[in-house]
């Protein structure tokens, strides 16, 4: 309609809804819009309900938060100026479940260390009630906090998904746990809009599925790109767009249907062929993808309930940190964060095996059947308790470890 001057908006760009009584609605997608429009130098018109999203885009972006489109037109005329917003305070960290709840479990709870050491993708089995769930809930505690690339990575996927609350960034770890009638769109990203799924708003943190073979097995296979390249294309008729999906799979399962495979009393009568149709439903290939498995047995209640208090999440948390650093130093200037991204070169030049060691893998490789990626992904776990100790090569004891956690077969 030639009503705003040209030559003084082609200085911005715009994001928003207009009504029908000329108020604009707020958007999603506009952090990304706005570091766009930063990076362009420009200047960002956007809804006021956006606006403390869009000043994390950088400090020096122009920013006009506008309530409806008069205030625009009359911003520039001259009539009205529109406000500049004023960015407000980040949220303190929330606080997660300490791990001292958890009593007993010592191997559970050194898996899940290593786990959040190295960014490893871990399965838990064991019978109901054996604290798996309570683990997988108190990793995200022990994990190091968010840096800024990855507070504003996380947040523009936010942004995206319309997730973004109060226009505050997304500063601490996402942890999400979809419940199992989840949809493929709802896990991976898609709908009429392509929106991002759970597997990218896990980015950066942990994606925990809870009774992992009762998800339908073509959603859980559709986890097999994201695992592998760390992102996920969603295709639809208007649009192909791909989204970071750089998350922890973190997986619990009991062993059957019933889940006391174990225990004579109170199995079902189908026991153990139960077992094999239960974990059939999980293909080999995303088993495959899966680093560290772990079983997590029944404990009596009243021998946990004598026990003293275990190790708080603070303490665990510390030396996950120190490992953290190892892999930043390690990795400085490159593309990988930590260890569970080595692929390739990368290998040979920071795995560095002992004799004992590469004597118990090739041993292991032939009696385990190890595929080429699960030799990788051995591999990069015994990279990861070696830099637990602070060992410059992967010795005979880390490889164990290491090994130990690659177990496939939970049937008796």
């Amino acid at each position: 309609m030639k009503l705003l001057p040209q030559e003084e908006m082609s200085n911005f760009y715009a994001m928003g809804e207009i009504s029908l009584d000329g108020s604009i609605v707020p958007v999603n997608g506009v952090l990304p819009g706005a570091i766009l429009a930063s990076s362009c130098q420009k200047g960002i018109i956007c809804p006021r309900e956006n606006a403390q999203e869009a000043l994390w885009a950088s400090s020096d972006l122009q920013v006009l938060p506008a309530r409806n489109i008069l205030e625009v037109l009359n911003h520039f005329k001259g009539g009205y100026f529109i406000p500049a917003p004023v960015m407000e305070e980040i949220p303190q960290q929330i606080n997660y479940p300490d791990f001292k709840d958890v009593k007993g479990q010592e191997v559970a709870k050194r898996a899940a260390e290593i786990s959040a050491s190295g960014g490893h993708n871990m399965l838990m089995i064991g019978p109901p009630g054996s604290g798996k769930s309570m683990i997988a809930s108190r990793i995200p505690g022990i994990m190091p906090e968010l840096t800024s690339k990855e507070i504003l990575e996380t947040s523009m996927i936010y942004s995206v998904a319309g997730s973004i609350k109060e226009g505050r960034l997304v500063t601490t770890r996402p942890y999400r746990a979809p419940h199992h009638n989840t949809s493929m769109p709802a896990l991976v990203g898609g709908g009429t809009k392509a929106k991002p799924g759970e597997v990218s708003l896990a980015h950066n943190g942990i994606l925990f599925l809870d009774e992992f073979p009762e998800f339908p097995r073509q959603v859980l296979d559709s986890l097999r790109q994201p695992l592998e390249n760390r992102d996920i294309t969603v295709s639809r008729v208007k649009s192909h767009v791909t989204y970071p999906a750089n998350f922890q799979l973190i997986a619990a399962m009991n062993p059957c249907k019933c889940g006391y495979l174990e225990d004579a009393s109170r199995a079902c009568s189908k026991a153990p062929k139960c077992a094999n149709e239960y974990q059939n439903k999980l293909s080999g290939p995303l088993l495959d993808r899966i680093d560290i498995h772990v079983e997590v047995p029944a404990q009596n209640p009243m021998e946990a309930f004598d026990k003293k208090a275990a190790e708080n999440s603070a303490a665990i948390k510390s030396r996950v940190a120190a490992v953290h650093e190892v892999q930043r130093n390690r990795f400085a200037g490159g593309v990988i964060r930590n260890n569970a991204q080595i692929i390739g070169e990368d290998l040979e030049k920071f795995c560095t095996l002992e004799k004992e060691s590469k004597e118990l893998l090739s041993k292991a490789s032939e009696k385990l059947n190890l595929s080429m990626r699960g030799h990788t992904r051995v591999l990069r776990v015994a990279r990861t308790i070696a830099d637990m100790d602070f060992a410059e090569n992967i010795q005979r004891k880390h490889m164990a470890e290491a090994l130990f956690f690659r177990q496939l077969n939970y049937a008796r």
